[in-house]
């Protein structure tokens, strides 16, 4: 897998607003990359997901008053 070239992939569905698709995407990542024993892609993608959550937690939690 090019790990850079999927990342971009799945930014580029996070750019556009499409959460689900990028989510997803990265999941399949870590699955593929859990296949081939990648630890460090594992890790990568887990990463991604986490800053994916971030950005719709930002984007979209309730705010404390």
């Amino acid at each position: 897998m090019d790990i850079e070239s999927e990342k971009d992939k799945i930014n580029s569905h996070v750019g556009k607003g499409n959460y689900h698709a990028a989510i997803n995407l990265a999941i399949s990542a870590v699955n593929e990359c859990r296949r081939n024993n990648d630890q460090s892609g594992v890790d990568t993608f887990l990463e991604l997901i986490q800053d994916i959550v971030n950005i719709m937690t930002d984007a979209f939690a309730s705010r404390p008053e």
